[in-house]
Order: C-alpha cells, then sequence, then structure tokens
C-alpha cells in the first residue's frame, strides 16, 4: 500500500479507471459481437462508432479499431458482389454456350462438303 499522499490519490483514480475502461470493454465486445453475429448497417455502424471512441480514449489501439472496422465493412459488401456475379455467371454461360453450337454446325457442314 502506498503510504505518501500523491501516490493513495493516485492509486484511488487508477481504480476508477480501470472500472470505467473494463466496462466499456464490455460494452465494445458486445457491440462488436453483435455486430458480426447479424451484421446490418444498424449494428455495423453503432459498433464503428464505439471502436473510434475506444480508440479516442486510448482503451483501444487505434489501428486495431481500424482493422476491426473494416472486417465489420467487409461482412456488408460481399452480398452486393455475390449478387452481381451471381447475375452475370448465367449471361456469361449463355453466351458461351452459343458459339459452341454454331461451331459445331459449321464443322459438321464442312466435313459433309468434303465427303
Amino acid at each position: 500500500m502506498p503510504v505518501i499522499k500523491s501516490a493513495k490519490k493516485k492509486l484511488k483514480q487508477d481504480k476508477k479507471r480501470t472500472i470505467i475502461r473494463a466496462k466499456t470493454e464490455v460494452v465494445l465486445k458486445d457491440a462488436v459481437k453483435k455486430a458480426v453475429t447479424t451484421p446490418n448497417a444498424k449494428n455495423v455502424s453503432m459498433a464503428a462508432s464505439l471502436l473510434d471512441k475506444a480508440a479516442k480514449k486510448h482503451i483501444i489501439h487505434k489501428n486495431k479499431a481500424a482493422r476491426i472496422k473494416s472486417r465489420l465493412a467487409h461482412l456488408l459488401s460481399p452480398k452486393k458482389t455475390e449478387a452481381k456475379t451471381e447475375e452475370a455467371t448465367p449471361k456469361a454461360k449463355a453466351s458461351a454456350v452459343k458459339p459452341s453450337k454454331k461451331t459445331v454446325k459449321k464443322s459438321s457442314k464442312k466435313t459433309s462438303a468434303q465427303k
């Protein structure tokens, strides 16, 4: 235990800060988990906001906050890209099938004409 008056005060301050930071970390982790399990714009933006606040208060490192925000943002974006690729693939398959039929017909005509 501290003996000096300023050291006693510092111990009290540290205990208060520890409690506040622990609460903030719990709220932050819950928000991130919620955003990961049900990724929608509201949950992701709430988690991003809490990450920014925690980084500003030096509870977590700013690069860690940026990394987690990036991962949360990627949870929203693949849905859009999957839809685009699904729409594009049937068209590509249909166009790929048509030229092969034409080439088969042409090649059969050439073989019959050559005989």
